[in-house]
């Protein structure tokens, strides 16, 4: 691992911007950054942020939606979770509590601002990268997400095949799935595809 990146990982093992905020949450929980990533990883998952799951087990998509976002992908658990081939950079590194009705809160903007323009470029070029929700889809693509993630996922094609965005894999998201059946026969193929190309390269 190159030093720059390594002393990152070290500021950010450590990183309590948050902890007022977290204190405040129904969970009162204290921060816990869950880090998965080094230079070389072929994959760059960039998510949202860690859920109570993750947040318990300190591993990422260590729940449902990881199983689903593995399908997607045509990966087992040991291949996702070779870090050395796959990266996992959420928007936030902890997780942000619940709102008044139990969903996760969205990602404190604080913590991208302050850390993703820092690790990005020590991650090297990345042959394939997932843009998992709005707000990954955002930071990454900027203009090109205008219009929301639906929009966005729909004109997958303009940013194939070195990135793939796509909608949260949460089971929130089943009857977007269904409302877009296009997403299963024409993009995760295709998906499916790179990935094999790009573990195997």
């Amino acid at each position: 691992m190159s030093a720059p990146l390594e002393t990152l990982k070290t500021e950010l093992s450590a990183c309590a911007l948050c902890a007022d905020r977290f204190a405040q949450t129904a969970t009162a929980h204290r921060p816990r950054p869950v880090l998965w990533f080094q230079p070389g990883a072929r994959i760059l998952v960039a998510g949202q942020a860690p859920g109570m799951r993750v947040h318990k087990a300190g591993k990422p998509f260590f729940d449902p939606s990881g199983d689903r976002l593995r399908d997607w992908m045509g990966l087992d658990e040991a291949q996702f979770y070779d870090q050395s081939r796959v990266a996992v950079l959420p928007m936030a590194f902890c997780f942000p509590g619940y709102d008044a009705k139990g969903a996760d809160l969205p990602p404190p903007k604080i913590c991208t601002t302050t850390w993703h323009d820092r690790i990005v470029p020590e991650l090297g070029d990345v042959p394939l990268t997932l843009l998992i929700g709005g707000y990954a889809q955002k930071y990454f693509l900027k203009a090109g997400a205008k219009g929301g993630v639906t929009r966005t996922v729909d004109r997958w094609r303009e940013h194939a095949p070195r990135v793939f965005p796509l909608p949260h894999p949460s089971w929130r998201n089943t009857g977007w799935l269904k409302k877009n059946p296009w997403f299963a026969s024409e993009l995760l193929p295709e998906l499916r595809a790179r990935v094999k190309e790009v573990m195997d390269d």
